[in-house]
Formats: C-alpha cells, structure tokens, sequence
C-alpha cells in the first residue's frame, strides 16, 4: 500500500464510556491506517466495537463517551490548507502573543533547575502522604466497593415492591453496609495520610535538608531565567504566534481571544516545563490541549498561509466537526427506516445537506439532488423528488440515504451495516451501487459488518476485531484464504456457506469478556480452544506475516507450537468461490 496516500491514520486509539459509575473500555489501542479509494471492511461480533470504533472519525460518539488516548490524523488537503486574513486585530493579537512568548522564554533557561524543584516537591509530597502503591491500592478497593453497592441498588429497581418486599429490605440493608463500609475506608485513608504528615513534620533534619535544598534551587532558578534569550528563540516566537493565529483564526472574536489567551498559556507551561516547542510532535501536543495546530507556510500584507494538522481524536469545538461531519466524512447507517425524518420530502432532505456544506442556490441544490438520486437508481427522480419517506421502499430508502452521504462528496465513507434491514436480493443491488458510486465519486470505503459474504464482494482489506482491538489485519484473499488468528479461524468455521451437508454448524462458544473489568493476556484465550499458557499471562504483540497482513496471537511466535488451522477451512477456496463467486 505504499504507494496509496493515508488518508486517516489511527493510532493507539482507547475509547472509554461512563456507565452508572463505572468505566467501560470499547476501543482497547487501535492503530490502523487507512487508504484514500480504498475499501475497508471491519469485521467482528455484535460488542466487538465496530461501530465506536468508526465513530470517532464523525465525532459521533454518546454523550457518556470519551476519547481516553490515541490520535486521529486525518490527511484531507482541502480541509487542511488554511487561510487567515490579516487586519487590525489579527495584528495586535500576534504582536501580544510574540510579546508574551519572548517573556515565558526565559522560563526555559531555567527548566532543567525548576525540575528539579518540582522533583524535590513531589518526593516531600510522597513522604508527607500516602504513596503512589497505597493510593491505588484504597482507589482500587474504593471503586470495587462503589460499583458493588451500585449493582445492587440497580437490582433493587428491578424488584416488584408488591411481591419482593423481603428482598427490597435486604438490598436496603446491604446499600447501608455497602455506605458504612465506603465511609470507613475514606476515614482510613485520611488517618493515614495525616500520620505520614506528622511524621514528616516532626523528622527536624529531613525538614532542615528539604528546607536549605529547595531555597539553594528556588535562588539557582531565579538567576538562571534573568538569562538573555537568543536570537534563534525570538525568531521561532514570530512563527509560533503566527502560527496561534492561524490557529484560531477560523473562530468568532471572542473565541480567537479566549483561545489565543489558552495556547498562551499552555505555551507559558510547556516553556516552564522544559518541553522541545523546536519538536513538531511536542509542539503539536501543547497545541492539541486547544485547537488544532496550523503550521505556517508563508503570507502576505493580507493573509497568512499554513497548513493545519487535524487530530479528529481532539476536537473540541462543535463548529469545527461542521466542516468534517457530511463534508468529508459521511455515514450510511444501517436502518433506512429510521435513517429519515417522516415529515419532510425527500428531495428537501438531499437539497438541506447540500446548502448546509455548499456555497449555491436553492435551484442548483434541487438540480444535484435530482442527479444523485438519479445515479442511486430512483426511477423517474423528479416526479419522486417530493415524496415523503413512507411513499419509498426499503431498498429506495436505503438508495436515498446513499444519496445524501454523498450529496457532499465525501472523502471517506463509512457504511454501518447498510443491508443488514434489507432482504437478500436488494442487498446485493445496494451492495453493487456503493462500488459502482465509488468508482465515480473517489471515496474510501469503511464498512462495518459481521457478514463475512458481504466482505468478500466489497472490500480491499479486512480488520477483525474482537474485544475492542484489531486482532487481524490483512487483504481480502489473506484474511479468507490464509487466516492466522484463531477468532479468525472461528468465524470462517461458523459461515453457514461453508458448513457441508449433513454437519453440524459450528459455533463460537462462551461469550466476548466483560469489558468492564482490565483484561489480561489475549482477550479470546478463554474461548480458544487453541489456547496457549502465555495467553492467560500476557497479551500477543502484533506479528508481521506478510508486507500487507498481521495477526495478534501467540501461535505466531517463533517458539510457538506449529497448529494447523481447524479441517472446515482448509483448502475453502473452492467453497468460498461458489458461496461468494470470489
């Protein structure tokens, strides 16, 4: 694939949601690449978070969903080219910012020292309380305690107070432990924390030699920050408050103040902390705890010119996600029922999305909707153009929706399990019109199923996930044909096509684990009957099979034992032929 442009670029991605206080982990370090034109299927088990995982490219998740780690760079020259226009204000807001980061640039003459005084600080502070081991091991046994009590006030609501009055008065008892229980490990942990600071504190040469060293630092510190600055450094602020303002640049005038005032800020930090701001990776950082960073290209009298670096994992203005949602990266969902609303027209529908994204008129938005629905195969698209979603089949719903994703021209388009509402024979026409569309319109694929038949006939290449991880990565005929990881063998083995006559159809047993809890070793180990004793213990590495396939378990380690993959799918290019004609 090197010689296709990345187009979105996935990397260490952990995506958590908060669920009646607790925490659940759907998306456990993804990294994966994705190519421009290119058809990607991701395939797995309802829960193995497919549909989380594409999410994140729309900022579509739950509102109790949050990107924990990871990036998301999303390479689209068009959105990333930015232009800002220079007046008055633009002017005065960079001369502030170069101002204030010729000021904070002492700070890092000085940031070696001022580590060391944050060093010495923390060890005062580790004495003084609870260690780093003590405070995870009360956290720990706190959470466990909360989340117990919450399982059985949630169990409570379930009971019937007419017939399980017995048990809704055992629940209450138990809350009243559970209460008793968490309030005694909070007033333990405060004895002890207030132990160590009194043994701190009466420790007279600790104190003494804590006292002298932190004053020797603070005055070292204090000289070494009157220090004078290069002129290297004073050049890089001129780029860098160039490079604020392009940054905030797209936002209304309060925003592209209070923004300015927190880039500042976290620059005043990162200077003060000793951070490499040369470093485009580091300086992409401070910027991300912001707004995106715009690199600076050139400009003139009028304008700046750069180019912006978007990490869809921190976005953090909703009006930002209006230039990417629908414009750039749009979504088929998998129920044309309710992909639509009933009360307005469906050419009003189609005609919405495109003067919301495109700069046109109201005649020439009905003149592009009236073509997508004629290349989606609406017949006799301008008598339909004001009919209302329940005068539509299915399968035309579906043509619609189709049509409205691609209203835009999206580069990327991630397709939910599109046909899974439809019946077999119209599958396979909506399946045929998304390649056919792709060929005309240039847009990457990403679709999402666990019909294994439905990725034979789309796409390029497969990533199987389990358990919120990529455990297999590789080409359609290297995922079909040559599968390495044993869930892979197990989903191949339970394809209804491939199962002979009078045979039992094979099935995974046992069920994905919780992902509430920190899983250790493979996730698929307990229903691997393949398993190996590392993976109880610890969790696989990716390992390369090819340049394009990789699969994540332990029966790739050279030091493995050499296991043929189950009967049923040995030599299934024949069966795989006449079920899905590849």
């Amino acid at each position: 694939m090197e010689d296709k442009k990345v187009l979105l670029s996935i990397k260490d991605l952990d995506v958590k949601f908060r669920v009646r206080g607790r925490t659940l982990t759907a998306i456990r370090g993804i990294s994966l690449d994705i190519y421009e034109n290119e058809s990607i299927a991701i395939v797995g088990e309802s829960g193995s978070g497919k549909s989380v995982f594409t999410k994140t490219f729309a900022g579509m998740l739950d509102s109790n969903g949050f990107i924990d780690n990871g990036s998301i760079v999303f390479n689209d020259d068009e959105l990333s080219d930015t232009v800002v226009k220079v007046n008055s204000l633009a002017r005065a807001l960079m001369d502030k910012a170069k101002r204030k980061l010729d000021e904070y640039s002492h700070l890092e003459l000085g940031a070696a020292t001022y580590q060391r005084i944050l060093a010495l600080e923390s060890e005062k502070k580790e004495k003084s309380g609870l260690s780093g081991a003590e405070t995870a091991a009360l956290e720990e046994e706190l959470k466990e305690l909360q989340h117990q009590r919450t399982d059985v006030f949630n169990l409570k609501q379930t009971y019937d107070p007419a017939k399980e009055k017995d048990k809704i008065h055992q629940a209450n008892q138990d809350i009243k432990n559970y209460d008793a229980r968490i309030s005694e490990l909070k007033k333990k942990s405060e004895q002890l924390a207030r132990e160590k600071k009194h043994a701190v504190s009466a420790d007279v040469e600790y104190m003494k030699h804590y006292q002298e060293e932190h004053a020797r630092l603070q005055a070292q510190y204090e000289r070494e920050i009157k220090g004078e600055v290069s002129d290297q450094t004073h050049k890089r602020n001129e780029i860098l408050a160039k490079e604020i303002y392009l940054s905030v640049g797209r936002y209304g005038l309060k925003k592209r103040v209070q923004f300015t005032n927190q880039l500042l800020k976290a620059f005043k930090k990162a200077m003060q902390l000793g951070v490499d701001i040369d470093d485009d990776a580091q300086r992409n950082a401070v910027f991300d705890n912001v707004a995106f960073r715009v690199r600076y290209l050139d400009e003139t009298p009028e304008q700046l010119h750069g180019i912006c670096v978007l990490n869809l994992a921190n976005v953090k203005y909703s009006k930002d996600w209006t230039k990417i949602r629908g414009r750039r990266i749009a979504t088929v969902f998998q129920d044309p029922m309710t992909s639509l609303n009933p009360i307005i027209t469906i050419g009003r529908q189609i005609t919405s999305v495109i003067l919301k994204h495109q700069d046109c008129t109201e005649a020439e938005a009905r003149r592009r909707a009236l073509e997508l629905m004629h290349k989606v195969g609406i017949p006799n698209a301008a008598a339909r153009f004001d009919d209302y979603p329940f005068q539509y089949s299915g399968g035309m719903r579906q043509r619609i929706v189709i049509a409205i994703a691609l209203s835009c021209q999206p580069k990327i388009l991630i397709c939910d399990e599109p046909t899974t509402a439809l019946d077999v024979t119209i599958q396979a026409q909506i399946l045929q019109l998304i390649k056919d569309l792709q060929k005309e319109f240039n847009y990457t694929i990403v679709f999402i199923t666990h019909d294994l038949g439905v990725v034979a006939n789309v796409a390029d290449r497969v990533a199987v996930l389990y358990a919120g991880q990529v455990i297999e990565l590789g080409t359609v005929r290297e995922v079909f044909y040559d599968p390495r990881h044993p869930y892979t063998w197990a989903l191949l083995s339970s394809l209804p096509q491939l199962a002979q006559k009078n045979t039992k159809l094979y099935s995974i047993t046992g069920t994905p684990p919780s992902l509430y809890n920190q899983i250790v070793g493979d996730a698929f180990a307990p229903r691997n009957p393949y398993c190996l004793e590392i993976d109880t213990v610890l969790e696989p590495p990716m390992f390369q099979v090819s340049e394009t396939h990789f699969a994540k378990t332990w029966l790739l380690d050279p030091r493995a034992p050499k296991i043929e993959k189950p009967e049923g799918i040995q030599d299934i290019h024949e069966k795989l032929m006449a079920a899905f004609n590849i």
